[in-house]
């Protein structure tokens, strides 16, 4: 068959529609002719995790009716897929022909990863509709891995909370464009959101608030009078955790420390500074209220972590350490004696004290800690990970001290901002501007960085604060299309990156979320 190279670096024919950008692309010359009728060989069906990974990518076309996709013991079959073991981790081998479509992958990840990119060779309607059930599929050649290993998107479920269904939806949202790691924001000073057994008033207290603000943090406190609030279960977190695996989503929860630590203020003041009285924020912003060190602090710290550890598999625990104010502190005769005994000169020594303390008991129960880049100040535990928010100059500092670092800068992965200078005419947000070109242009690998502390930059993760978004349809608003803009940032090789084809490649994605019924915000012209 005849082909044309489309490789990092060249001119990006516009024969497909695929996002991210795979980094080898040959197009070819003719089509395959998919119908319902064709079969499925899966090159090991005793293998019970690629069985998952190929029903779950499956399911919508077989209840959609457009495609059967029975499986056969028939080698020939039209559709052939497994693993192969080659190539790097995540990695992906896709080849149509005018005979039939091969898909080998490294990994069950790859595997997984490889469906979705197949599934953008197909009408955009064909995972809700019957009336495409026979179509072209283009001849072509897809070698494919991701550039960085952390593919991250984040939810703040604390602000706003949003019911189990809507976590689930959001989580098949990120596995279609090979996003693998869901940040979920689960404490604030607005709300506590996760179940801890040991501690009930988490739940019976600091998960409801008497009102909320409706206007900006700085504005005049103008309370809507409706209690609001809600929490997971730890059913329902099993259940979503085992939801996000079968997608290749490892899910990081946050539990905030020391500071946005309000609502769990509220529920047990004796791990104040002061005797408060603590009451579960109703408004925006950064409150001097936070965690003091106590040994009984450390001790219930220590107890929630070690029943969120049991819910959460993966590597890393968030603790947060981000807009801690030291007010309290430094007011306290308990903190100026701590002080005194370490030999510390300056409070922000106690955050590295607290956030050291915090992640040697994390590594002791097999976890990794993972914070924003405050965790810094103070001083920086050797295993601890930073997420760079403020800039990139967190990330750069903790890269050349030899930590790794997933880049998260405001400026360009906060998919809370405006996405238009008319503000007028886009929902209320917190401000700023962040249009799609901007997300797309990002770089996550600071040029000034050596070579050797580039490669601690592990990925990049974009952000959705949830302070001014009451409902799922807001966040998807806020979310789409710009997520697909951070996937080709964190999965295509940067060489490959093209605005103008982009836009035009999302033409398909835009009509894929009409028909899931997904909202989203149109691109401007």
């Amino acid at each position: 068959m005849g082909l044309v190279a489309s490789l990092c670096g060249c001119d990006i024919p516009e024969d497909h529609s695929i996002v991210p950008m795979p980094r080898s692309v040959i197009m070819g010359i003719g089509s395959f002719d998919l119908n319902s009728d064709a079969g499925v060989y899966l090159t090991d069906p005793n293998d019970p995790k690629t069985q998952e990974v190929f029903d779950i990518w499956a399911a919508p076309y077989r209840k959609s009716g457009a495609l059967a996709l029975s499986e056969s013991r028939d080698s020939d079959s039209a559709i052939k897929v497994g693993i192969d073991g080659q190539g790097a981790a995540e990695s992906y081998r896709l080849s149509v022909t005018t005979e039939g479509i091969t898909l080998n992958a490294s990994d069950h990840a790859g595997l997984f990863y490889g469906l979705q990119t197949l599934s953008q060779l197909m009408p955009p309607d064909a995972v809700t509709t019957a009336d495409v059930s026979s179509f072209g599929l283009p001849v072509l050649e897809i070698d494919d891995a991701p550039r960085f290993t952390y593919r991250g998107v984040h939810l703040d479920v604390a602000r706003h909370f949003f019911p189990p269904e809507f976590i689930k939806h959001y989580i098949d949202l990120l596995a279609l464009y090979k996003i693998n790691r869901f940040h979920w924001h689960l404490t604030e000073d607005q709300g506590w959101r996760i179940e801890i057994d040991q501690y009930p008033k988490l739940t019976e207290v600091a998960a409801f608030r008497e009102q909320t603000h409706m206007g900006h943090g700085l504005d005049e406190f103008q309370g809507d009078g409706v209690r609001y609030g809600g929490f997971y279960t730890k059913e329902e977190i099993r259940e979503i955790v085992a939801y996000a695996h079968a997608r290749n989503i490892m899910i990081i929860p946050e539990i905030e420390m020391p500071g946005h630590a309000t609502a769990a203020l509220a529920a047990y003041p004796k791990l104040g500074c002061t005797e408060g009285p603590f009451e579960v924020a109703m408004t925006w912003g950064i409150f001097e209220d936070i965690y003091c060190p106590y040994e009984e602090t450390f001790e219930f710290l220590e107890n929630v972590l070690l029943e969120v550890i049991e819910l959460f598999p993966g590597d890393y625990i968030h603790i947060g350490g981000d807009e801690a104010p030291k007010a309290r502190w430094e007011e306290s005769e308990y903190v100026q004696d701590l002080m005194v005994r370490e030999g510390f000169n300056d409070v922000e020594q106690v955050q590295g004290y607290f956030i050291r303390r915090i992640d040697k008991f994390l590594n002791e129960h097999g976890k990794r800690l993972i914070g924003w880049d405050e965790i810094i100040e103070g001083g920086l535990p050797p295993n601890a990970t930073v997420m760079s928010w403020r800039g990139t100059i967190g990330g750069i500092e903790a890269s050349r001290r030899g930590h790794d670092v997933v880049m998260t800068p405001y400026s360009h992965l906060y998919l809370d901002y405006y996405q238009s200078a008319d503000q007028e005419n886009e929902p209320f947000a917190i401000g700023g501007f962040l249009p799609l070109d901007t997300v797309y242009s990002y770089e996550p690998v600071p040029s000034q960085l050596r070579e050797r502390d580039k490669n601690r930059i592990i990925g990049a993760q974009a952000n959705v604060w949830t302070e001014y978004m009451k409902t799922g349809e807001h966040v998807e608003y806020m979310l789409l299309p710009r997520m697909l803009a951070l996937a080709e940032v964190v999965w295509s090789p940067a060489e490959a990156k093209d605005f103008t084809s982009f836009l035009k490649r999302i033409e398909w994605h835009l009509d894929r979320f009409d028909a899931l019924g997904v909202n989203y915000r149109e691109p401007d012209q």
